[in-house]
């Protein structure tokens, strides 16, 4: 976590732990020190909110960034010809219970201290806060620059530094990225402010921008918009840019913001320079709630049965995920319940498979376990999925089953992948240690044969008809 939210914490041990031979003059130093501390945060505060009085402009909101127009396929084609129909089944291979690792990540069970305590849902996890009442005091319903400023003088004679503490400390224990803590943020919005998204966004915004991250507001007559700084670029998201940065008018519900003329302004909160980062770092459960299904396909005339496990919670909160760069996907971490109990039944049977073989049989599992829809038709709207997610909805399109096909192939059999970026579909390659023949694309000298999961019944080595001899964008995997 950003160590600017650790000043205030850090001056107070350093004054608790410090000998006491003078015994009052020690005490009157240390009254000084935090009386300096204090003085420079008001005056900070007094400057910020003053700034807010004045320097507001107004921008448009824009059309947020579609990563990709061209229309994807509709219907996943078969190549031919077709295989024989399996004669017998192979049943679930046995899953061995895994080794003692890291405990599941639980909050921090906090001590009664001076507050209002509520209690939060984080996916499943019930979370503890006490904070300062002087949050609940809502602004204005008209929002004007006045109101603005109002608010964040207001809010800055909360007691936000023991909120900021019980944040991190959960934060922590919780194994929680970038976009987990704003969530966790939001979700403390929710409960305070609970009929107003207004509010949860100017709570956001306050506790964002002291917790060190670029956060910004903006406004038009009856709507706030929390604006957030990101390393990676997002996708169907309004944004506006100042300088060369984006601001993304990000929202935790899945809602979509229009494009228009909103008021905002020039400048930052004094330190709150960190930018979100989007990467899925923590393999972390979210809960207690793995649930498991049955994934069945047919390969060298035996049909096979995968029992796949999920966390819901964890569907849930991948779901909260804006749409982003598809190399992200490609090398997100894969949470512990969904992983172990796959990898296990998987690698039990390719491990005595020839290379190649091994590859066409997870290219089978992924080609035919699950039925293929683009995200238009599940989800009304583009919805790259996370591997997890692929798992949990009964439907996949062509880049889902290619982020899930690498994390595969690297995981079982050790080889170098990459993703393949067509216009309107995406597949994957591999770099095999034997040469094979077949489409295949060069990469960074290496020879790496076309595998595409959305060509049903494709062997390594097959393009996709309407895509040979097309020369892809290269996503880099892991």
């Amino acid at each position: 976590m950003n160590s600017k939210r650790v000043v205030l914490p850090a001056l107070c041990i350093l004054l608790a732990c410090a000998p006491a031979e003078s015994g009052s003059e020690f005490e009157k130093w240390k009254h000084q020190q935090l009386e300096s501390f204090q003085q420079y945060k008001d005056e900070r505060d007094k400057a910020f909110a003053a700034f807010l009085e004045q320097h507001w402009r107004a921008i448009e909101l824009e059309q947020g960034v579609v990563r990709d127009r061209n229309p994807k396929p509709v219907v996943a084609p078969i190549a031919t010809p077709q295989p024989a129909e399996p004669t017998e089944t192979v049943a679930p291979p046995s899953v061995k219970p895994q080794p003692a690792g890291p405990e599941t990540p639980a909050p921090v069970i906090p001590k009664q201290r001076p507050g209002v305590r509520t209690e939060i849902d984080y996916f499943g996890t019930l979370i503890t806060f006490y904070y300062d009442p002087v949050f609940q005091r809502a602004p204005p319903a008209r929002v004007t620059k006045s109101a603005v400023s109002n608010f964040w003088s207001a809010q800055s004679k909360a007691d936000y530094q023991a909120l900021l503490q019980q944040l991190d400390a959960q934060a922590k224990a919780l194994r929680l990225d970038d976009w987990g803590y704003a969530l966790l943020v939001h979700r403390l919005a929710m409960k305070i402010h609970p009929f107003s998204k207004n509010n949860q966004a100017l709570f956001c915004w306050f506790m964002l921008s002291k917790a060190g991250y670029d956060s910004r507001i903006a406004y038009s007559e009856d709507r706030v918009y929390l604006l957030l700084a990101a390393v990676q670029r997002m996708y169907d998201v309004t944004y506006f840019t100042f300088g060369k940065e984006r601001y993304y008018a990000v929202s935790f519900d899945g809602s979509r913001h229009r494009p228009g003329q909103v008021y905002t302004y020039d400048g930052q909160y004094p330190g709150a320079v960190k930018k979100l980062d989007m990467v899925i770092r923590t393999r972390a459960a979210r809960g207690n709630d793995a649930h498991k299904r049955d994934l069945s396909f047919d390969y060298g005339g035996k049909r096979y049965v995968i029992e796949a496990s999920y966390q819901p919670s964890r569907v849930d909160y991948l779901n909260t995920y804006p749409q982003l760069d598809l190399e992200l996907y490609f090398k997100s971490e894969v949470g512990e319940v969904a992983e172990s109990p796959l990898l296990q039944q998987l690698a039990a049977i390719v491990d005595d498979m020839e290379e190649v073989d091994a590859v066409n049989f997870l290219l089978r599992f992924v080609q035919s376990a699950w039925q293929y829809q683009t995200d238009e038709q599940q989800f009304g709207a583009e919805n790259s999925l996370f591997p997890e997610e692929t798992i949990y909805y009964p439907y996949s399109d062509c880049e889902d089953r290619s982020v899930l096909f690498t994390w595969l192939v690297s995981r079982l059999l050790g080889l170098d992948v990459i993703g393949l970026n067509y216009p309107g579909h995406v597949a994957a390659a591999v770099h095999l240690d034997q040469d094979v023949a077949g489409e295949h694309v060069i990469y960074n000298g290496k020879k790496f044969l076309v595998t595409d999961p959305t060509y049903i019944n494709a062997m390594a080595g097959m393009a996709m008809p309407g895509y040979e001899h097309m020369k892809p964008g290269v996503i880099p995997v892991r």
